[in-house]
């Protein structure tokens, strides 16, 4: 090889490496903008040459209304989808591998960038949804919703591996039974209303929770009762005060950490859907967080699964998006950098854990795919593809700087 053609090598790599340096400190930043409980923003990053490790803060969990993190945990798998939207808008495709406990008990999931993909129009459009959405607090207003209107919002949580079930008339009294009981008890809790107080009104100077300018003035009735945040409003059942609004379940087959995750990606996807379709959306997440609540939400599913959470859609108003946004963290906050020259720990997920049993299944077709060698990996290798030679890296999976490719012993380069 030539010395140009060397250098002009070396210059590509380094534009690539520079290029994922760009599109991570972008994920991370969209990833920012996630729905969380509370506005709690209870992720934690770690960025390492092109992987990022995604782990829950416990110093932003609810240690009363959330105790087992369960709506910690769908909030951070929301934050993982926001983050894959930016990276396939950028151009990006990335190896995902959800393992929560594994390395720390906090571990989450870890991101891999692996590779170019051309750029979808649907990649960029659900990425100016995320800069769009928002919760809708407001009492129920506008025109009523039908199924044909929220059937995509159906479908893309479906694309992430959890369900919605929209609710008929009669399930949503129902509903409203379980929500008025997780009022009284949360209103009625010194533990609960101190947790709340700590986490919403007034001014919020630590750039999370909510601050008074985004909470409505009172609790306005309605079918199915609404968190009142201090004020408190009547809960009637069996009279349309929110004729308008359609309610969902989120839910799942199992209810474990991993099943969370998935979760919190389907309610990433499908707020943005529903932001593409103008259909505001509020979750109400106090029927998960009591326990006898969230099991007579459970009934509700009649054994089809486990809940995660419960959904409003009313239709969007425009004017709603230019009023308060609830205050966000910065990327110095939620972000650990490794340095560049520093080795890299395995925090993410250790080669004997690649088939753990924790290990999310429906993830294994996603390595199936020309750049990763699928048999290395699980050797604990690299095993990333070089498309235009073939080669392979047969690195330690998490080594520093940047791949090494050879051809494999038989002419073999990997699959």
């Amino acid at each position: 090889m030539s010395v140009y053609g060397t250098e002009a090598t070396v210059a590509a790599e380094v534009s690539i490496g520079t290029a994922e340096a760009q599109a991570l400190d972008d994920a991370v930043a969209t990833a920012g903008d996630a729905p969380s409980i509370l506005n709690t923003q209870p992720w934690h990053w770690r960025q390492h040459g092109h992987v990022l490790d995604l782990a829950l803060d416990p110093a932003r969990t609810l240690a009363v209304a959330d105790p087992d993190r369960r709506l910690a945990t769908v909030s951070c798998g929301a934050a993982l989808h926001h983050a894959l939207v930016s990276l396939a808008a950028a151009g990006w495709h990335t190896t995902v591998i959800r393992a929560p406990g594994t390395g720390s008990s906090d571990h989450l999931a870890t991101v891999r960038v692996d590779g170019r993909i051309p750029i979808e129009p649907e990649s960029i459009a659900r990425l100016r949804a995320v800069g769009r959405r928002y919760t809708d607090r407001r009492p129920v207003a506008g025109v009523h919703l039908d199924a044909d209107k929220l059937r995509p919002i159906v479908a893309a949580a479906a694309s992430q591996g959890s369900s919605l079930l929209l609710l008929r008339p009669r399930q949503a009294f129902g509903l409203a039974r379980a929500a008025d009981d997780a009022h009284r008890t949360e209103t009625d809790g010194p533990a609960w209303q101190a947790e709340l107080q700590r986490w919403a009104g007034g001014v919020r100077p630590g750039d999370t929770g909510l601050p008074g300018a985004v909470l409505p003035p009172a609790a306005a009735p309605a079918t199915v009762v609404r968190r009142d945040f201090g004020h408190r409003g009547d809960m009637l059942v069996g009279e349309a005060n929110d004729r308008s609004a359609a309610y969902a379940i989120l839910y799942g087959d199992e209810d474990q950490p991993l099943d969370w995750i998935r979760a919190g990606e389907a309610l990433s996807a499908a707020w943005l859907t529903a932001t593409e379709i103008e259909v505001a959306v509020l979750p109400l997440s106090a029927t998960i967080e009591v326990p006898a609540s969230r099991e007579a939400v459970r009934e509700l599913l009649d054994g089809a699964g486990h809940p995660f959470l419960v959904l409003r859609f009313t239709a969007l108003d425009p004017t709603a998006a230019d009023g308060p946004h609830t205050p966000r963290l910065s990327t110095g906050q939620t972000v650990e950098r490794a340095a560049t020259d520093a080795p890299t720990p395995p925090s993410d997920l250790p080669e004997e854990d690649l088939v753990h049993e924790n290990l999310d299944c429906g993830d294994l077709p996603e390595l199936h795919i020309p750049s990763i060698n699928e048999e290395l990996v699980h050797q604990g290798e690299c095993g990333r593809v070089h498309l235009p030679t073939g080669d392979t890296c047969t690195l330690h999976r998490h080594h520093d700087g940047s791949c090494q490719f050879v051809m494999l012993s038989g002419g073999q380069p990997g699959r």
